[in-house]
């Protein structure tokens, strides 16, 4: 049986079908899980947009995406016009009843093709100001009376606040189940972000000691060389705080810290993840400033060219305050993590674009060897690197060859070009197959949203009332604010960054 007979037929509505997103990501994904035949033979892609352009000209533009963004570089034409046959425009503004019955007519008419119930996808592709217009408007045309195959897919931000959060998922709680709900975060899509529930929980080497009694701390990096470029309106609402740490950083922390699941069931996973972010202990009003530092960038030189400070960025306030990096230290209050600190860090404009977790190990308990044989000597480290490398490597003692006893640290490393040549799926390519599945493991649910608003809101509402007045405080191009590192020398310890590739000494 071929893979795609393993789905359902599907029609896919998305909403914002001539932006970027659904040029540079949804289509190009769609178009590898069909080439690898993931894909239903009856499948429906209809693309809403505002702008008046002819279906020849539209599937025009999606091709020059498919060639510049796709994985597998150019298309084809046999098995790109094979794909561009399941695509269809629909021009329509959001708030026009007669855009949802012409979708509604569309949808009816491909099940009776089908001859059978279809999924249902509505793909939110669009600014968080429509979210609730276009699912109010879905909800009143009958669009999600089908609770088994309509699906609703968000994109973030959800929300700038807690309130926010909380008025978003009431609007849509209307008129969607929550089993409809599909709120994605791309880098839950990512091959070593899932590699991480299977590295923890497939292998009886690691779990025991995952545990305070043998980790000292854990770093989580999420760095950019890239400034906001033309996402300047955007950024200046959300900043570094709302813009990752809400979701990608604390996603990470939540699949690093978690109980084992029972199974690898939705919803029993993510009822996990939720424990540890009810765990995390709150942020005092008063304490911040000894737990979060926030930065902002300036000019400097990234890979040899002068690029422009974040005040001088389009649509940026002259004067803004929002923040482009942001350092937190957490701690999670339960049984298996008690007294392990968690560094979260991220920012633009840094001098490397990396994402990695670093798991520092407390030292060996008892010391045989002389002072002489562990003059190099560093205790146990594990480094799961995402991107721009995907892998791990694990760092431990061992002796260097000679007539001596003389301790060296070195290297286990596990690299994903290595070992699997097949090319890597993008993250849209995996979570979209899960919404055609009805799969919301790697999805976010109502209450873990809210609970990670619940955890920033004394940092928002501080740094709110307390602009910063030392901004820009950290050139482009360097490791961020000094702050940062005082933040986390405070506890003795330094921030991180292992070279995947190499392999000398730190």
């Amino acid at each position: 049986m071929e893979a795609g007979a393993k789905t359902n037929p599907t029609i896919i509505t998305i909403f914002g079908g001539t932006g970027d997103l659904t040029w540079r990501k949804l289509i190009p994904a769609m178009y590898n899980l069909y080439l690898d035949k993931w894909l239903n033979s009856k499948f429906s892609i209809v693309c809403v947009g505002r702008q008046e352009m002819t279906l020849e000209d539209f599937i025009s533009r999606l091709h020059d995406g498919i060639n510049r963004f796709s994985r597998r570089g150019k298309a084809k034409d046999e098995e790109w016009n094979e794909f561009a046959k399941m695509i269809f425009y629909q021009k329509g503004e959001f708030d026009d009843p007669g855009l949802y019955d012409n979708i509604k007519h569309r949808i009816v008419q491909f099940e009776q093709e089908a001859n059978c119930h279809c999924n249902k996808i509505f793909y939110l592709a669009v600014p968080p100001q429509f979210f609730e217009g276009i699912a109010t408007s879905i909800g009143n045309a009958g669009l999600a009376a089908d609770k088994t195959y309509s699906r609703l897919v968000i994109e973030k931000p959800f929300g700038t606040d807690l309130k926010s959060a909380q008025n978003l998922n009431a609007t849509l709680l209307k008129m969607f189940d929550e089993t409809q709900l599909y709120r994605i975060d791309h880098y839950l899509g990512k091959e070593t972000v899932q590699n991480i529930l299977a590295f923890r929980f497939a292998n009886a080497l690691f779990e025991p000691i995952w545990n305070r009694n043998y980790i000292d701390h854990v770093q989580i990096t999420v760095a950019e060389k890239l400034g906001v470029e033309n996402r300047g309106n955007y950024y200046e609402i959300n900043g570094a705080l709302r813009d990752m740490i809400q979701n990608h950083l604390f996603q990470l922390l939540c699949l690093i810290a978690m109980e084992p699941p029972v199974s690898f069931n939705a919803d029993e996973v993510r009822n996990r993840k939720v424990d540890v972010l009810r765990a995390l202990r709150k942020i005092k009003k008063e304490d911040v400033h000894n737990y979060a530092v926030r930065g902002q960038y300036d000019a400097g030189w990234i890979d040899g060219e002068k690029v422009k400070a974040y005040r001088q960025e389009p649509d940026v306030n002259p004067e803004s305050h929002t923040e482009t990096f942001v350092a937190i230290k957490f701690f999670i209050d339960n049984w298996r993590w008690s007294g392990v600190p968690f560094y979260l860090r991220t920012g633009k404009r840094m001098n490397e674009s990396i994402s990695v977790i670093t798991i520092q190990f407390k030292p060996a308990p008892h010391q045989t060897f002389p002072d002489e044989a562990t003059e190099n000597w560093q205790p146990n480290r594990m480094v799961l690197n995402l991107q721009p490398d995907m892998g791990i490597r694990v760092r431990f003692q061992a002796k260097k060859p000679g007539l001596q006893m003389q301790l060296n640290p070195v290297d286990m490393l596990f690299n994903y070009s290595d070992t699997y040549t097949s090319g890597t799926p993008e993250g849209y390519e995996t979570l979209l197959l899960d919404v055609i599945e009805g799969d919301a493991t790697l999805f976010m649910r109502a209450d873990q949203v809210e609970a990670a608003w619940e955890i920033l809101m004394p940092i928002i509402n501080t740094w709110a009332a307390n602009p910063s007045v030392n901004f820009p405080n950290y050139a482009a191009g360097s490791h961020g604010p000094e702050t940062a590192e005082g933040l986390i020398a405070r506890d003795g310890n330094n921030w991180i960054v292992m070279p995947f590739q190499k392999k000398e000494n730190e």
